[in-house]
């Protein structure tokens, strides 16, 4: 008994110490509540197995009483588990008790005393099924609450929708990101937006500038940003020109090392870079292809 009265201070302390815990705690409060249901867990737990133990010091006890009093061992037995004759119980019993049903020989007994035009009513109880799910509405209420408000296990209509919009961001970053890489020269679009055009230049500062300079005027490589272009200027021809490359004047095949999305982001640097005229830009090469007549695609 010593054992058992330590082990249920011990689960009492538990159980208060979310309550008593202050806010400087340094174990959250999510935790605490954790502890605490698994405390009252731990409580009912403890409460059943003394209920079973104080059950088999009973049946020892009456053992005892019934040895002293001279029954035998089998009186004994039988009197600590008497055998219990079922009787049948008639068709419609089950069916009345369901209903809380009276017989009709019994109506006199339950008839109410006043009567209009005539009329008497019967005090017929309430059913007993309307009872059970009346009482089963009552333990799911607080099952829920339990569950939704003090322990914080499941998740509430605000929460759930953050947790949505949360899952529904990261899937749609997912399918921009596979859908920006299934992009290719037929498909490129010309584009404005300043993320996009950002990351072409971190690309084209790493890979371009040793054959183009760092502001495209032209080093070995032709001047990007005039009206002259050797394999097309158009945002297609730009793309192809990049992905593929064009080995016999020393450009290099780009589709191993960068991205459909990342040849994309990098062509777009280059048309933003039109008509800026850098300084010790190299002389035109190829053929004349103004802007204004190209046809090109925008977002």
């Amino acid at each position: 008994m010593k054992y058992l009265r330590a082990i249920l201070l011990l689960g009492l302390c538990t159980i208060c110490q979310p309550v008593l815990a202050d806010d400087h705690s340094m174990i959250p409060s999510n935790i605490e509540n954790y502890i605490g249901y698994g405390a009252i867990m731990l409580m009912l737990i403890m409460f059943v197995i003394a209920m079973l133990v104080i059950l088999r010091a009973v049946k020892v006890l009456t053992k005892v009483i019934l040895k002293n009093e001279g029954y035998t061992n089998e009186q004994i037995a039988t009197e600590l588990n008497p055998v219990r004759i079922k009787e049948r119980k008639p068709k419609g019993e089950v069916w009345q008790k369901l209903l809380s049903l009276r017989p009709l020989t019994e109506e006199k007994e339950i008839l109410i005393e006043h009567a209009y035009d005539g009329i008497q009513e019967l005090d017929n109880p309430i059913p007993a099924w309307f009872m059970y799910l009346f009482y089963g509405t009552i333990v799911f209420a607080i099952c829920y609450l339990l569950n939704y408000q003090v322990f914080h296990i499941g998740q509430n209509q605000y929460e759930e929708y953050k947790t949505e919009m949360v899952e529904a961001d990261i899937a749609h970053k997912l399918y921009l990101s596979k859908a920006a890489n299934q992009v290719d020269e037929n498909t490129v679009k010309l584009t404005h937006d300043p993320a996009v055009i950002a990351s072409g230049q971190a690309i084209f500062k790493t890979n371009c500038v040793p054959c183009h300079g760092d502001h495209a005027q032209g080093v070995v490589g032709p001047n990007l940003t005039d009206d002259y272009w050797l394999h097309g200027g158009k945002i297609n021809d730009l793309f192809k020109t990049v992905k593929y490359g064009v080995l016999t004047k020393g450009m290099p095949t780009w589709e191993k090392v960068l991205s459909p999305k990342q040849i994309s982001e990098v062509v777009n640097y280059v048309k933003s870079l039109h008509g800026t005229n850098p300084p010790n830009a190299k002389a035109p090469q190829g053929v004349l292809e103004p802007e204004d007549n190209k046809k090109t695609a925008s977002l």
